[in-house]
C-alpha cells in the first residue's frame, strides 16, 4: 500500500514538472511580452520593468529561478498588479471559487445519483423517460450557453436573482445552476447505465431469492459496486467544480480563481496564467490521487490488487 502510494506521488510529481515546463516555454514563446500593450510604455520604462522582474536574463535563467519559486510555493509576482504576488491572486480568489463549486458539487451528487436510480429501477417508463430526456438537454446545452439564458430570464426579465455579484445568498443560484447542470445530467445518465448493469448480475439475483429486503438488496449489493464508475469520474469533476469555470465566473463576475485567469490572459499576466494552471493541475491529480483511495473502500478487490503491486 505504501509502495503503491509512493510511486503515485513520484509520478505526480514527474507529471506536475513536465506541466510547469511546458506551460513556462508556450509561454515564453508567446509573441511580444507582458508589457506590451496599446498603449506603448516608454522604451526606458519597458526596459526598467523587464529588468525588474529579470526578464532580460537568458530564458534557462528565467526557467531555473521559476522552479526555484515553486519548490518554495511561490509563484511569483504578478505582471499586471504592482506588489501582488499570484498567491495571493489564488488565495483571494479560492473562497469564492470554492464554495460556489461545494454547492455545485452537492447538487450533482444529491441530484444526479438519485435520478440515476430512479430511471435504472423504472426502465422504459415515464420516470425513466422523462430523466433521460432531461439528462440529454443537459449535456448537449453548453454551460455558458444556460447560464446566459439564466441570466436574461431570471435576472433580466423577472428580477427574482441579482445579475451579478454575491451580495447575497440568491447570487450563488444562477452560478450553482449553470456549474452543475452539465455534470448533473452526466451523472445522472452514469448512475443509470451502471446500475441496470449491476442489477443484471448474477449476485443479484441470488441475492433477491434469499428474500432480502428489496432495499437491502439495492444499497448494499447493487449500488455499492453501481458507483464504481461514478467514483473513477469524481476526481475531474470535484477538481473542474471546486475550481471554478472559467467562463461562469467571468459571465456573473465572480471574484473567483477563474476570472483571475480570463482577466490575466486579456492582461498578458504570464505568471498569473502559469500559477493558476500549475494550481489546477495539482488539485486535478490531488482529487485523482484521492479518488484511487476510494476504490478500496468500495471494492476489496483493489485493495488486494493494490497490496499485491
Amino acid at each position: 500500500m505504501l509502495a503503491y502510494l509512493a510511486k503515485r506521488i513520484g509520478m505526480m510529481i514527474i507529471t506536475l514538472f513536465l506541466i510547469i515546463t511546458l506551460t513556462f516555454f508556450l509561454m515564453h514563446a508567446i509573441p511580444g511580452g507582458p508589457f506590451t500593450s496599446e498603449k506603448m510604455l516608454a522604451p526606458e520604462i519597458e526596459a526598467a520593468l523587464n529588468a525588474k522582474f529579470g526578464l532580460n536574463d537568458p530564458i534557462w535563467v528565467q526557467y531555473l529561478n521559476y522552479l526555484k519559486g515553486i519548490v518554495t510555493f511561490d509563484l511569483g509576482p504578478s505582471f499586471k498588479y504592482p506588489g501582488v504576488r499570484v498567491n495571493d491572486l489564488i488565495m483571494d480568489g479560492l473562497p469564492v471559487t470554492a464554495k460556489t463549486g461545494f454547492l455545485a458539487l452537492l447538487c450533482v451528487a444529491a441530484l444526479g445519483i438519485p435520478l440515476g436510480v430512479l430511471a435504472a429501477l423504472n426502465q422504459n417508463k415515464w420516470q425513466d423517460t422523462a430523466v433521460m430526456l432531461f439528462a440529454t438537454v443537459g449535456v448537449a446545452i453548453p454551460s455558458y450557453v444556460v447560464a446566459t439564458v439564466a441570466l436574461y430570464i431570471f435576472a433580466l426579465k423577472l428580477n427574482l436573482v441579482p445579475t451579478f455579484g454575491l451580495d447575497d445568498w440568491r447570487g450563488y443560484i444562477l452560478p450553482v445552476a449553470a456549474l452543475s447542470g452539465f455534470w448533473l445530467s452526466f451523472i445522472a445518465r452514469l448512475s443509470r447505465s451502471s446500475l441496470l448493469e449491476v442489477l443484471g448480475q448474477d449476485y443479484m439475483v441470488t441475492a433477491k431469492a434469499k428474500g432480502l429486503h428489496p432495499l437491502t438488496v439495492l444499497f448494499k449489493h447493487g449500488l455499492r459496486n453501481a458507483l464504481i464508475p461514478i467514483v473513477t469520474v469524481l476526481g475531474p469533476v470535484v477538481a473542474n467544480l471546486l475550481t471554478g469555470s472559467f467562463v461562469i465566473e467571468q459571465i456573473f463576475a465572480l471574484p473567483g480563481i477563474g476570472r483571475h485567469f480570463v482577466l490575466s490572459i486579456s492582461n498578458r499576466d504570464y505568471t498569473t496564467i502559469m500559477g493558476i494552471t500549475i494550481f489546477y493541475a495539482a488539485f486535478l491529480m490531488v482529487m485523482i490521487l484521492i479518488v484511487d483511495m476510494l476504490y478500496m473502500l468500495l471494492d476489496p478487490r483493489i485493495k488486494l490488487a493494490g497490496k499485491s503491486r
